[in-house]
């Protein structure tokens, strides 16, 4: 599909959507979470400890809209683990504490990653004499972090972006990783069993990017996804949940509802929950009148959310961010504008304003059918 063939789809989505005009200035005091609730569903954002605690306009957006909350830095190993056996969850504790004060649920992201890792982690497992040694290294964080937060944090990403088919593989595994480097595939094993040791009651989750499009990349994604949860369920690895992360981008690659609808339908065949859990549609590439570009947006993610909510097994949904003021796309190399301005790629604009977006998403939760995992 080309760029005006994607640009002729969405503004028939738009057209066809029951976003009115004007409707970012609704005055409605229900938040997205209210919305998701009527089909048992969650939504929430990843947030920033600082920002909850400095920005009083964004706090309050949090609180208005979300009842799940997701770190967004400050459960990565880089930022809680900064040197070997020493620990530091202030940050992971505060927003915890934010979210019991009003009653929000919590994701845990993420355990075992091949980016954000603490700098003297890689040079550890390289020096480590057997495969006991490096296997604890994963293993210690897992049963430090896990049992903290014990029934505050509900469900967590275990193991996160673990495939990468144009690397070269024909199991399409990342090999830009450290724990395969140091493990082979088996470290997701391990690091699922030792998951439910350290907490039976958590909902341990297997995340990643780049499934949602009809392109040659994600087609490959998709695959090489499916093929490892084959060998996963073969082993009896104990994966309850895939996150399809969500970070959609309408101006590089085009969204097919029926292609997309099937896969999370294959997904489902193998009994595990969904969850779309980082959210957000760069903008790049769009029109330059902020406005036209804000109900394109809109329309892709009501098309994309319409699709995923009609899947009984889709629970939350988490955007990542919730207010572009803060998104990471507006500074990210390849996503963020040349000149300057903020990207408009989340529910709500830089002033903490609900635009054509979060209507869009409102509308696709109210039109959601029940899930068959309800969000406590």
């Amino acid at each position: 599909m080309r760029r005006r063939d994607f640009l002729a789809g969405a503004a028939a989505l738009a057209a066809c959507s029951p976003i009115p005009k004007g409707a970012a200035q609704s005055p409605s005091p229900e938040g997205l979470a209210a919305h998701a609730r009527r089909s048992g569903r969650g939504f929430g954002a990843a947030v920033r400890s600082k920002l909850l605690r400095d920005d009083p306009a964004f706090r309050a957006a949090v609180v208005r809209e979300c009842d799940v909350l997701v770190e967004e830095f400050e459960l990565k190993r880089s930022t809680t683990q900064p040197a070997p056996g020493k620990y530091n969850f202030e940050g992971a504790e505060a927003i915890a504490a934010f979210a019991q004060e009003h009653g929000m649920g919590m994701r845990g992201h993420t355990l075992v990653w091949y980016a954000a890792n603490p700098k003297w982690l890689e040079p550890a497992l390289e020096a480590a004499p057997d495969a006991g040694a490096r296997q604890k290294l994963m293993t210690d964080y897992i049963d430090t972090a896990m049992p903290r937060f014990a029934g505050r944090i509900a469900e967590w990403d275990v193991v996160n972006e673990a495939v990468e088919p144009d690397q070269g593989r024909a199991d399409g595994m990342r090999m830009d990783n450290l724990w395969w480097r140091a493990m082979g595939e088996h470290y997701i094993d391990i690091a699922f069993h030792r998951a439910r040791e350290a907490d039976p009651k958590a909902v341990l989750y297997l995340t990643d990017y780049g499934l949602e499009h009809d392109s040659p990349r994600c087609e490959r994604r998709r695959t090489a996804l499916l093929k490892l949860l084959d060998r996963l369920k073969g082993r009896d690895v104990p994966v309850d949940a895939i996150g399809i992360q969500g970070h959609l981008k309408p101006y590089k690659e085009p969204f097919n509802d029926r292609l997309f609808a099937d896969f999370l339908d294959r997904l489902t065949g193998y009994g595990v929950r969904l969850s779309v859990t980082e959210f957000d549609i760069a903008d790049l590439g769009g029109p330059p009148n902020p406005e036209k570009r804000d109900r394109e947006v809109a329309a892709v993610g009501r098309a994309f959310l319409d699709v995923a909510l009609a899947n009984p097994a889709m629970g939350s949904v988490l955007c990542w961010g919730l207010s572009d003021r803060y998104s990471w796309l507006s500074t990210y190399p390849g996503y963020k504008w040349p000149d300057g301005q903020l990207s408009r790629v989340l529910p709500l604009d830089s002033n903490m304003g609900r635009k054509p977006l979060w209507e869009a998403m409102a509308a696709s939760f109210d039109a959601a059918p029940a899930t068959r995992y309800r969000v406590a």
